[in-house]
């Protein structure tokens, strides 16, 4: 299946930016690494919101890699964010990061966010890549915390990104999306399911933007010019999900107005 076009990057004459968004699961990097990088390269993003990058040993030499091979830099995350990871196409111009643990309930596997503000063209962008618990009760807390450090971001228009553990019924899934534009559920492109890569079964990642941004196209690339099934499968074992997103020009306050 070759899939119709998706909107390229792009800047508007109004100074609104159409940009690129991928949302990938990479497993630490285990599986592989060339595949992994083809199948990136070939979406052509703007900005990548990962999940489960490599945490241990030399993991910032491995993030370094990844963005390299793609033509990407590294923005923020890794091991200090527990595993989200955000990396960008030098389009975007960083304003801040900042990685964020979350409580740790004994026992389970110690999750957080990776967050960051990027300016890309005349457009001023919240970010933030989450992987959510697997015990319901504790992702639906997280699924909460999360709106609030949107919340908290000084950013009229922001995109979260991620591997909810949950499809679009559960709790958590139907909390996001109750906040937040579900992108494949507003504009459905490509395929929908994402794991497991060798079968998918489920829609367990997704992309969510605020209201004002607005969606062009969303869902997994299988079947983009670059991507294939063979790459898709050897990568990891969830599939990426590609959005093309138009984000209004921002107002850009003085120092010291209220909002800034």
């Amino acid at each position: 299946m070759v899939l119709t076009p998706l909107p390229d990057s792009r800047t508007e004459p109004d100074g609104s930016a159409v940009i690129r968004v991928l949302c990938y699961n990479i497993r630490s990097m285990r599986d592989d690494c060339e595949a992994l990088a083809r199948v990136i390269a070939a979406c052509a993003p703007d900005l990548v919101l990962v999940q489960e990058a490599p945490r241990f040993f030399r993991w910032r030499k491995r993030a370094a890699w990844l963005a390299a091979r793609t033509g990407l830099v590294v923005l923020g995350g890794g091991a200090t964010a527990a595993g989200p990871l955000l990396l960008c196409s030098l389009r975007a111009t960083v304003e801040r990061t900042e990685d964020v643990l979350l409580p740790l309930t004994p026992g389970l596997h110690r999750r957080g966010f990776a967050t960051s503000v990027v300016r890309i063209a005349g457009t001023r962008i919240g970010l933030l890549s989450f992987h959510l618990s697997l015990q319901r009760d504790e992702r639906l807390t997280q699924a909460e915390l999360l709106l609030e450090r949107l919340e908290t971001m000084g950013v009229e228009h922001a995109i979260a990104a991620g591997d909810l553990n949950d499809v679009p019924t559960g709790p958590a899934f139907r909390r996001l999306a109750g906040r937040l534009q579900d992108c494949w559920a507003v504009r459905p492109w490509g395929e929908e399911n994402t794991s497991p890569a060798d079968g998918p079964r489920k829609r367990i990642d997704a992309i969510f933007a605020t209201p004002g941004i607005e969606v062009l196209g969303c869902g997994v690339p299988a079947g983009l010019p670059g991507v294939t099934g063979a790459d898709l499968r050897a990568a990891t074992d969830h599939l990426p999900v590609l959005a093309a997103l138009r984000v209004p020009a921002t107002t850009l306050l003085p120092p010291g107005a209220p909002g800034h």
